[in-house]
């Protein structure tokens, strides 16, 4: 199989999935024939399920390399630090710097063959936790607070609601936040209060910017 061939199945497969115009900015290289690099402007937020808190995710980049025969990609989505705050058994008012800190790629498949594309894709981060304050007082965390193991975070686009190459979409998914470690005397109260199950993402894509 030629890379002319290849690439005219890469444009007719953007083409089904509602580029558009866009199509014509597909390198015409032999190299480029199928990996279609897109960039997208990301911002979204998590909640935690034990605490109730939301974190704010982003605004940050989504980076992806597209391979339009197969459908799979994969990227990059670093997420920037920000600040949570939760009230402890419902009392104890407590706030923490939180940090998702990627450790994999991102990998995922867009199907491309329906009326509508749609994205399953998993992200994976450890949680950082620093400057933890307990009733406004600052508590010693250390630099190294941070989940024992990995946080794998898979996301996707709701049922029955597209994914636009160019415009977006919304990803939505669940998971779980396991024990953290090397937080010295809070690592107790930590693991009491954060880990757990039923942790939702909610993370808007958009402006599809074809590299």
């Amino acid at each position: 199989m030629t890379a002319s061939t290849l690439t005219r199945r890469a444009r007719r497969a953007l083409t089904t999935a509602g580029v558009g115009a866009a199509v014509a900015l597909i390198p015409l290289a032999a190299h480029a024939a199928t990996i279609v690099p897109i960039e997208y402007d990301a911002v979204g937020t998590s909640t935690i399920a034990k605490t109730g808190s939301d974190v704010g995710l982003g605004p940050t980049t989504l980076s992806t390399d597209l391979d339009v025969e197969t459908g799979n990609f994969t990227g990059s989505l670093p997420l920037p630090g920000t600040r949570t705050s939760f009230k402890a058994a419902g009392l104890l008012p407590v706030q923490a710097d939180v940090a998702f800190v990627e450790v994999a790629p991102v990998t995922g498949f867009i199907n491309l063959s329906g009326d509508i594309a749609s994205v399953d894709a998993t992200a994976t981060y450890n949680v950082k936790l620093s400057n933890i304050k307990i009733l406004g007082f600052p508590t010693f965390t250390g630099t190294k607070c941070q989940t024992t193991t990995p946080v794998t975070i898979p996301v996707g686009t709701e049922p029955g609601v597209g994914f636009d190459l160019t415009a977006g979409g919304r990803l939505v998914g669940e998971y779980t936040i396991g024990k953290f470690s090397n937080c010295g005397l809070n690592t107790g109260l930590i693991n009491l209060l954060v880990p757990g199950a039923g942790n939702t993402v909610e993370i808007d894509v958009s402006n599809g910017r074809f590299l």
